[in-house]
């Protein structure tokens, strides 16, 4: 008799914290690190049906560093659905008003694209200073 896989409950899903310090980091490679720990790639009993990911903190959000121009021709857009509601943003502006933003949005993109986003990416906090209310967490 052969024997079957089992599957992973949500209660067996072990949740565990991780800090990410993005100072001096490209935007992209800390993007990617921090979206496996969210999706939880790197756990054994990872299936892509069930959210299993982790809790990831992410201080010196502000200090992420990007390559070439764009710093001064990325540009963030959302649009309001109204006629003349499309709203833009370089990222040099979005860094002075919303620095964690940044992060959220660069996670956002790779994280799937389904139903599981939305509560993966409430496990992220994002924090422009190194100060955060988590340091409980990592003992």
């Amino acid at each position: 008799m052969q024997a079957q896989t089992k599957s992973i409950k949500v209660t067996d899903i072990k949740r565990s914290w991780h800090l990410v310090d993005a100072k001096d980091k490209i935007l992209g490679r800390v993007a990617v690190e921090i979206a496996a720990k969210l999706i939880g790639k790197a756990k054994p009993y990872f299936v892509r049906n069930q959210d299993c990911g982790d809790y990831v903190v992410v201080i010196n959000a502000k200090y992420v560093k990007v390559t070439g121009h764009k710093e001064k021709e990325k540009v963030y857009t959302r649009y309001s659905g109204y006629p003349g509601g499309l709203h833009k943003k370089m990222l040099w502006e979005l860094r002075a008003d919303k620095p964690d933003e940044i992060i959220r949005r660069a996670v956002m993109g790779m994280l799937p694209k389904n139903r599981l986003r939305a509560s993966m990416i409430t496990r992220l906090h994002v924090r422009p200073e190194s100060v955060h209310e988590f340091a409980d967490k990592f003992i």
